[in-house]
């Protein structure tokens, strides 16, 4: 999942993006309100961690101006506002949730995964993704398959978790590279086929009935059998 964090104390920032990316999340970091805008006009993300207090465009000004264009990102307002008053103007203003500084890394976790379920293509409450014999463990990057499990770097599991999520639909390399890398990333469409050649050979080691297909020209999607 790609996550947008708006955060002008570096500090918090580099060590709130620091916990994400550990935790399979891609992560773009801005510092300010006009350049999540910017991010947020450019690019599409699952969730969005918006501080109120920034500089240039405050968070509460950011949220209304996206929920005006008919974003619907899901949306969790960091604070240091603990008032009520504060946080009835976020959640008013089209916040998901709102966590209020300063606050565990554990909290922040289980509220983003809370938010992002209540958007995904999967019931809620379900962290298993599977398709025909394979199965993926959203809370620990797991495969599972007849002859094993292994434990998928982060991007491979972003990817397969894309794919998971759209059986059937194929996906370009453009869209993988917008949704995992980034779309101010400095890596070549290339990266795309390497990681996933190297999924492929993963599947392959786990015996899985399912296989990563390519549409010439268009993208990928997941082909699997019964046999």
């Amino acid at each position: 999942m790609r996550l947008l964090l708006a955060e002008d104390e570096k500090d918090l920032s580099k060590a709130v993006a620091a916990i994400l990316k550990h935790s399979n999340y891609s992560v773009d970091v801005v510092y300010n309100g006009r350049e999540a805008l910017d991010y947020l006009e450019s690019g599409i993300y699952d969730a969005v961690l918006l501080d109120i207090m920034m500089p240039e465009v405050d968070g509460i000004t950011v949220l209304k101006t996206i929920r005006a264009a008919g974003n619907r990102v899901p949306v969790l307002l960091l604070t240091a506002k603990s008032g009520i008053d504060d946080r009835v103007e976020g959640l008013d203003s089209g916040a998901d949730d709102y966590l209020t500084k300063p606050f565990a890394m554990k909290e922040l976790l289980a509220r983003i995964r809370v938010m992002t379920r209540r958007n995904a293509e999967v019931p809620a409450g379900n962290s298993v993704l599977s398709f025909k014999d394979i199965r993926l463990n959203r809370a620990n990057s797991q495969l599972s398959a007849e002859a094993g499990t292994l434990r998928l770097g982060n991007k491979e599991f972003q990817m397969l978790e894309m794919l998971l999520m759209n059986p059937g639909q194929i996906i370009s390399a453009e869209q993988f590279m917008e949704k995992i890398w980034g779309f101010d990333s400095d890596a070549e469409i290339n990266i795309v086929w390497v990681y996933l050649s190297n999924l492929r050979k993963k599947l392959s080691s786990v015996h899985a009935k399912v296989q990563i297909k390519a549409a010439r020209g268009l993208g990928y999607f997941l082909e699997g059998s019964d046999d």
